[in-house]
Parts: C-alpha cells; sequence; structure tokens
C-alpha cells in the first residue's frame, strides 16, 4: 500500500512537473518571443543604417537630414505590393470580383465635370501665367489644367502618407525595390538641397508629391521655379505647379502646335487592329480611308501631313480617335490609355464647354483581371504580342484579339469577352 501511494504521488508530481513545465515554456515564448511587426521594425532599422545610410551619404546626404526623415519612421505594412523579408512573391489567386465594367465608368460625368468647371474658372484667374506658360513651353493651358485638376483637385486633395514611410517601405520590401530605393534617395536630396523641409514631405500611397504628384525624381528634373521667388515649389506656387507639369510634358516631347487627339467615325472597311502607336499614318490617309471626325469637322489643315493613330480603348465597342504624338506624351504622365484620354477629353472641354463624347460606351467588361490574363496568356501561346500578360487590355491586347477574330472568320470587335475568353481556353 505504501508502495503504490509512494508509486502514485510520483506519478502525480511528474505531471503536476510536466504541465508546470509546459506552461512556464509558454509563457515564456509569449514574453520573449517579438510580435510579428517588432522584427520588422527591427530590420528597417537595420536595413535603414547599414544598407541605406552609406549609399545616401556618398550622395550627398547629410546624416542630420538622413535622421529628420526617418524619425519614428516604422513600415507601413498596410501598403500594397509588399513581400515580408524572406518570403517570395505571392502567385496572384484567381479574382472573383469583376473588374472590369465599360471602361465609360473612368469618364463619369460628374468626375469630368469637376475637372471642367474647375479648370474654367482657374483658367480666369490665371490667364497671364498660362499664356506666358505656352509661350515659353508649347503646352496649352487647357493641358495643364486637366492635369492639375486630375491629379489633386487643384490641390485640394490632402496628401495623407509621410513619404519616407512609404518610399521607405517600399524601397525595404516592394516587389519594386529598386525603382522605390531610386525614388527615396531623391527625397532625400529633395530635403538636402532646402527644396522642401521634412515636415512638408506628404505624399500619395505611391510617394508622388505635391500638386503635380511628381515622384521626387521627376521633381528633381523638371520642377520649375516660375513665379520667380528663387525656390521651387510644387507644393503652394500656381505658377510652378503648372510651368512644372509643362516642363515635363515638353522633356517626354511634347510638339508644340499639335493637339492631343480628335474623335472619328471608324467604318467597319478600317480595321480596329490597326490601333497603335506604332502602326501611324499620315493624318490624310486615314481620311482617304474612309475615317472622319466626327461632327462634321474637317481635321486641321496643320495636322493632315503629320503623323496620327488609331486609338480604339474599347474596341469597336466605345468611341474611336485619331491621336497625335502627343496623346502617347500624356501617358508618360499615366501609362492609362484611359488616364492620356480623360486629360485630352477635359482640355477640350475646358476649351470649348462640356460636350461629351459622341460615341457611345457599349456594354463591354464584367470580366475578371485573371480571365483577360489568361485570355492572354492564350493569345502568347499562338504567336501573338499582347504587350503583357497582366490582365489589363492595353493596345496591344485589343489588336490582337482583333487580328485573331478576323483570321477565325470573326468580325473584329479588339475587346475581350465572356465568349471570347471561352474560345481561346
Amino acid at each position: 500500500m505504501s508502495g503504490r501511494t509512494e508509486g502514485g504521488a510520483t506519478e502525480r508530481d511528474f505531471r503536476k512537473f510536466s504541465l508546470a513545465f509546459f506552461l512556464a515554456a509558454l509563457v515564456g515564448m509569449v514574453l520573449t518571443v517579438p510580435t510579428h511587426a517588432a522584427p520588422i521594425d527591427d530590420q528597417f532599422r537595420a536595413w535603414l543604417q547599414n544598407d541605406l545610410w552609406p549609399e545616401a551619404k556618398t550622395k550627398g546626404i547629410s546624416k542630420n537630414t538622413f535622421d529628420a526623415a526617418f524619425s519614428g519612421v516604422k513600415p507601413n505594412l498596410k501598403l500594397p505590393d509588399l513581400v515580408m523579408p524572406g518570403e517570395k512573391p505571392k502567385t496572384p489567386q484567381k479574382q472573383h470580383q469583376a473588374e472590369f465594367g465599360s471602361p465609360g465608368a473612368y469618364f463619369a460625368e460628374k468626375t469630368v465635370r469637376a475637372v471642367t468647371s474647375g479648370g474654367r474658372a482657374r483658367e480666369a484667374a490665371n490667364a497671364r501665367t498660362l499664356a506666358s506658360i505656352e509661350k515659353r513651353y508649347g503646352v496649352p493651358g487647357e493641358i495643364l489644367l486637366a492635369i492639375w485638376g486630375r491629379e489633386t483637385g487643384f490641390g485640394a486633395a490632402k496628401m495623407p502618407y509621410d513619404a519616407f514611410e512609404v518610399l521607405g517601405t517600399k524601397a525595404f520590401m516592394s516587389t519594386k525595390k529598386d525603382f522605390f530605393r531610386t525614388e527615396l534617395l531623391a527625397a532625400l536630396e529633395i530635403v538636402e538641397r532646402g527644396l522642401a523641409p521634412v515636415g512638408a514631405m506628404k505624399s500619395s500611397w505611391a510617394g508622388a508629391l505635391g500638386q503635380p504628384q511628381f515622384m521626387p525624381t521627376s521633381l528633381l528634373k523638371h520642377a520649375v521655379d516660375f513665379d520667380g521667388d528663387g525656390r521651387v515649389d510644387i507644393w503652394n506656387s500656381t505658377p510652378d505647379v503648372l510651368a512644372s507639369i509643362a516642363n515635363y510634358l515638353v522633356h517626354y516631347g511634347w510638339v508644340r502646335g499639335r493637339s492631343w487627339g480628335f474623335e472619328v467615325m471608324v467604318p467597319q472597311s478600317v480595321s480596329c487592329s490597326l490601333e497603335g502607336p506604332d502602326q501611324g499614318k499620315k493624318i490624310a490617309q486615314w481620311a482617304a480611308m474612309g475615317v472622319e471626325r466626327v461632327g462634321g469637322k474637317a481635321f486641321p489643315a496643320s495636322e493632315l501631313k503629320a503623323e496620327g493613330f488609331l486609338l480604339m480603348p474599347a474596341g469597336r465597342s466605345g468611341p474611336a480617335f485619331i491621336a497625335t504624338p502627343n496623346f502617347y506624351v500624356l501617358k508618360e504622365y499615366n501609362t492609362s490609355d484611359l488616364y492620356a484620354l480623360f486629360i485630352g477629353h477635359g482640355a477640350d472641354r475646358i476649351a470649348h464647354g462640356d460636350q461629351n463624347f459622341t460615341g457611345g460606351w457599349g456594354p463591354v467588361g464584367d470580366l475578371h483581371r485573371s480571365d483577360i490574363a489568361a485570355l492572354q496568356r492564350a493569345l502568347e501561346a499562338k504567336g501573338y504580342d499582347v504587350g503583357s500578360a497582366d490582365g489589363l487590355p492595353g493596345f496591344k491586347t485589343r489588336r490582337s484579339i482583333g487580328r485573331w477574330q478576323e483570321k477565325n472568320g470573326q468580325a473584329a470587335t479588339c475587346f475581350p469577352d465572356a465568349g471570347l475568353v471561352a474560345a481561346l481556353k
């Protein structure tokens, strides 16, 4: 009995000891293992001091500027396109939310009218400045006003992010580290040169600065002092803002005296697969093929011998345009066809009144981006150049669709739809 009692006591004591040991170890883990964010913060600070600072120093950035820029800054893990240290980028999952309605949604009247009415109001108030800028740079004031309005609501939009938090996070752990590292070093140079104090460096989620929404490298290259006060100020000076936008466009090839483009009617005899900046013709040649300006207007005589390009953002299911090289300069501001078209259209409405496109946007879209990417890969496998299988139907994808349709005895629409996705699977 004494043996059973002694043996039983030993077993119970062992169980108690094991449980106590387990609980103690668990508590120890909770107390000693940092949260997910803590090591990231530590790694970020180590990266700043051991990796970024040596390069910044070689570029003439002082320790005072560097430390002030990153004082209290931590990685913002809510930003898009981040990859945790030591991990690989995640493979995109099939998207279940339909992303593509008609491209016409981009031109919602409320959005366009906010830019055009605001532009006209500011055109009168800044007439002398705009005239001086156009004389120097050759960019019409209406184009500058449309960009200004689209980017920041004529400066009314408040930038909610700390630029060094955004650029630092992305240079440390985004899918485009090298790009953002360059921009981060440029942001430090902006402060070092006295172009803006650290506290003024507020940005968008992508790190764009000021009323024109310039990335830091663009600010250093293209921002100008147009009001003559001795400093570049794209945060508060309207003349500097507008002239800086003009200088940016001129750098990328803006052609003085030319329009951005014209809305046209494209007959069925002209294939939509002729779209693109690498398939240009003299505008007189497009006219000879039956392409006409809407409203019975003639193309300006000065444009007839110049090159133009077919632009059909929704294929046969939307308005069509003959674009000039200046349209593609606008795409240097934002790579989207729809953005550049919005700016051109907005500028026209600022200049001539609120008249919408003549052509309507058809019921295209309602596809998943992953579906369009699959379609693009299928076209690539058949030898077509779609640009990139990224799920975005750019002009190379649109015209490849048209060419496939024509080759397979179908009427070319040059825009993805559910039937086409199914046919090409």
